[in-house]
């Protein structure tokens, strides 16, 4: 595919994050079965329900820009994925697997907070105001997931992962 104006790269833009949702549909309905935390099991379950909803608005904006639906992967997120499952499968303490969970799904909720971030200054760029309330509002969810892995590390995953 040759892209011939930001409108287009935004519109391409929309279809990779796209992706990333759904992958993360699959592989985040499976992470919760490897966490020990309950506060883990419950965050991630919680933003596996925000996963959900990032899919239905991006659906709804490449609805309103009459974008075909694509069979596209994401090949970032794929390798995120696959490295998450390295840990899963490397570590037998839960203390430490809680531990390598909550990076992995920090570095997941990084890469959606950039791609979020870029989409929702294009629409607003591009004066696709719609487009930017439901993109600013997947950011700041992104963002509410990275602070409470962060805080749930900070509080008491971390400490039990060095005791472990």
């Amino acid at each position: 595919m040759h892209i011939g104006d930001f409108r287009e790269m935004y519109i391409e833009a929309l279809v990779e994050t796209r992706s990333v949702e759904i992958q993360l549909i699959e592989a985040l309905g499976k992470v919760p079965d490897h966490a020990a935390n309950p506060d883990l099991k419950q965050i991630l379950a919680s933003h596996l329900d925000e996963t959900r909803t990032h899919k239905e608005r991006l659906d709804r904006i490449l609805e309103r820009h009459n974008a075909q639906e694509q069979d596209h992967i994401d090949q970032s997120m794929q390798a995120i994925i696959r490295e998450t499952e390295k840990w899963v499968g490397m570590i037998d303490s839960p203390d430490l697997r809680d531990a390598a969970l909550i990076a992995s799904c920090q570095c997941i909720a990084h890469y959606e907070i950039a791609d979020y971030g870029t989409l929702s200054t294009w629409a607003k760029e591009l004066g696709l105001h719609e487009d930017q309330q439901a993109l600013y509002a997947s950011l700041q969810e992104e963002k509410k997931a990275d602070e409470a892995l962060t805080a749930l590390a900070k509080r008491n995953i971390n400490l039990r992962a060095i005791a472990a």
